[in-house]
């Protein structure tokens, strides 16, 4: 789909973009309605070639902070900088040349019904002066980029959802932003064109190299397409990290709670037997977060081997977080010599990132 755009990056350029300049900075941005501060000292670099996800609930702060990003507000206090611009300091002219370096995909696809695909594409480049030869060659190459060579002359009202994105996405790159703005591009498709989007959006990253701000309130998205991830809450960053690293080692309730959804969780059947005391024959559970090499080891059977002991697997599995294996296990020891029980719980715990003893459970569970 990108191959008439793959470029090689050779070890110089890499090394150039990690000394560069960032693309986007933010320095103690804070806005306010009246008495209520939609955003408190917001401050994040976005390097080049970086995806950054930024997520979090309902009336976090994430749709002033966008309309930050892309300059239709103002903030009341802070920087921002695009390729180290500030547009909090520039007049009307001067925002509406730094929103051709912001490319901008949303939610509801945006585009204008009585224009034909390509004309929606076409339309940034028109409005900064492009001669119609260029802008016809622009456009067609853009359609191939998402997929969609010989759908220029075909109406909004005839696409798909997932072609209405794809064509909202050829838009926003059309005059080669240099930092491509995702105000929640997947949470109105279905479960396989978001699938299909997110590839698109990756592709696009690792090809071209472009630099991604997504802002969503699904984890599944972060997990599938950014490299960090900035939580917000209440208008204030309350954690930020390697996506991997925030996956197995979430330090604030609001990031544990959006974690749910996509991490494995204790079935009800299995939680609700959970008792503090020991019953004959009751398993020892214990949760479980493995990362890295130590998702990959066949971890009961090194314990049998190990400690003479056996354990079943109750629940979890492995999951990928761009490219490293992050593991959620539930594990019952089945041993009811408590002095044969504590080296395997030592054995367990020593392997993983993190760990707990969670209680008894009867093994007929």
């Amino acid at each position: 789909m990108l191959d008439g755009f793959r470029h090689d990056v050779r070890a110089n350029e890499k090394r150039a973009a990690v000394d560069a300049p960032p693309v986007l900075s933010l320095r103690n941005v804070s806005h306010g309605f009246g008495a209520v501060r939609a955003l408190e000292n917001i401050s994040f670099d976005v390097a080049s070639g970086e995806v950054l996800g930024i997520i979090g609930r309902s009336g976090a702060g994430k749709s002033t902070l966008i309309r930050c990003l892309n300059g239709l507000v103002r903030p009341t206090a802070g920087v921002i900088e695009v390729e180290q611009s500030d547009l909090t300091t520039l007049d009307e002219a001067g925002l509406r040349r730094m929103r051709r370096r912001v490319g901008m995909v949303f939610q509801h696809f945006n585009l204008l019904t009585a224009k034909t695909a390509a004309d929606n594409i076409a339309l940034p480049l028109e409005i900064a002066g492009w001669p119609a030869a260029k802008r016809r060659a622009r456009v067609s190459e853009l359609l191939d980029m998402v997929g969609l060579s010989g759908k220029g002359g075909v109406y909004p009202a005839r696409l798909s959802g997932g072609q209405k994105q794809r064509i909202g996405i050829a838009r926003a790159l059309a005059a080669s932003p240099a930092v491509l703005l995702c105000d929640e591009a997947t949470s109105a498709l279905d479960p396989e064109t978001t699938r299909s989007i997110l590839a698109l959006l990756d592709d696009i990253n690792r090809t071209l190299g472009l630099t991604i701000v997504l802002i969503t309130h699904e984890m599944s998205v972060i997990r599938s397409l950014a490299h960090r991830v900035l939580v917000l809450d209440h208008g204030r960053i309350v954690e930020r990290g390697p996506v991997a690293d925030i996956f197995m080692n979430p330090r604030e309730a609001i990031t544990r709670s959006l974690l749910l959804a996509v991490r494995p969780r204790l079935p009800e059947r299995i939680a609700a037997a959970v008792r503090a005391t020991y019953k004959p024959a009751d398993l020892l559970l214990l949760r479980l977060e493995l990362d890295k090499d130590k998702a990959r080891t066949p971890l009961l059977a090194d314990l049998c081997a190990a400690t003479g002991v056996r354990a079943v697997l109750l629940h979890g599995g492995i999951d990928d977080v761009r490219g490293e294996p992050v593991g959620t296990l539930f594990i019952g020891i089945a041993e009811e010599d408590p002095v044969r029980r504590a080296p395997a719980v030592r054995f367990l715990l020593d392997r993983a990132a993190q760990g707990e003893v969670l209680g008894y459970v009867p093994a007929t569970v």
